[in-house]
């Protein structure tokens, strides 16, 4: 081996260690931070102390502020997946003129719309609807940004798709939502899972939205409510930032890896033909 190839593969490891410590670094000390009883910026041993947990128990808005994210991102990720199905099967069974320049064109626009671009035209159709304080206007107005991605990702599952198997279940008088019901939707079963925590977690981790249209503590979710785990003097309080984190982060994560292990996680779907 020449010197130069040496140190190159020397250059090459020492580049991969530097990014493996710049993210396991925060992930130590979000382990470890929860368990110590005066917790730093600095990752060290725990001393293994529930006190920290049992302050976050009795603060009156963080486990509340967990249930409210849930429900939001349980009730957006099932909107978003019923609606993206039934729009991605009608999609890739109707030929519609312009169909991929339509799908194309919403992908697009609701890359540049973003929901930072559009907040203050959502935030008045919010009002005219009455729908400010409202938990379910916040779950229409998230799966609606959340609705043209989704159909582009879940039309490849249902272009992937034999259609003979429909149509042996048309020739036996099944109606189209029993089809997509009883025959589309078990063959893209994976893709409906990719979807759902694709929503979950874009929902679980959103800050602007829930912020500007709940108003009412009680109903604000958990991403909401780390902002006020500050003193009043604006410092950290390390203690119950580095708990509710560690709660706030398990729910997505035991998700993650439930799915992954049961479905897998890909962006290509139906079966071989």
């Amino acid at each position: 081996m020449t010197p130069r190839f040496v140190l190159g593969r020397i250059g090459f490891y020492t580049l991969i260690a530097v990014l493996l410590a710049f993210f396991t670094v925060p992930l130590l000390w979000l382990v470890t931070a929860p368990f110590t009883s005066d917790p730093t910026y600095e990752v060290r041993m725990p001393d293994f102390t529930w006190e920290n947990f049992q302050a976050v128990v009795e603060h009156p808005y963080a486990l509340p502020s967990l249930w409210n994210s849930l429900v939001l991102s349980v009730g957006t990720a099932l909107l978003v997946v019923v609606l993206a199905a039934l729009a991605a099967y009608a999609l890739s069974r109707v030929r519609l003129p312009g169909r991929d320049a339509l799908l194309y064109a919403l992908l697009l626009l609701s890359s540049i719309v973003t929901g930072t671009a559009a907040m203050v035209p959502l935030f008045q159709l919010a009002v005219e609807l009455n729908l400010i304080d409202s938990q379910l206007g916040l779950i229409l107005i998230l799966s609606g940004g959340l609705l043209p991605a989704a159909i582009f990702m879940l039309k490849d599952f249902v272009d992937s798709t034999p259609q003979s198997y429909e149509e042996s279940a048309r020739v036996f008088g099944a109606s189209p939502l029993q089809i997509v019901r009883h025959v589309v939707v078990p063959l893209v079963r994976p893709g409906l899972a990719t979807i759902a925590v694709w929503a979950v977690a874009n929902v679980w981790g959103n800050f602007l939205m829930p912020y500007l249209l709940l108003s009412d503590v009680e109903k604000q979710p958990a991403a909401v409510i780390t902002y006020t785990l500050y003193t009043e003097g604006g410092q950290a309080n390390l203690r119950m930032l580095s708990t509710f984190g560690l709660l706030y982060s398990v729910p997505v994560v035991l998700m993650y890896l439930f799915v992954s292990k049961k479905y897998g996680f890909r962006f290509h779907g139906g079966i071989k033909r």
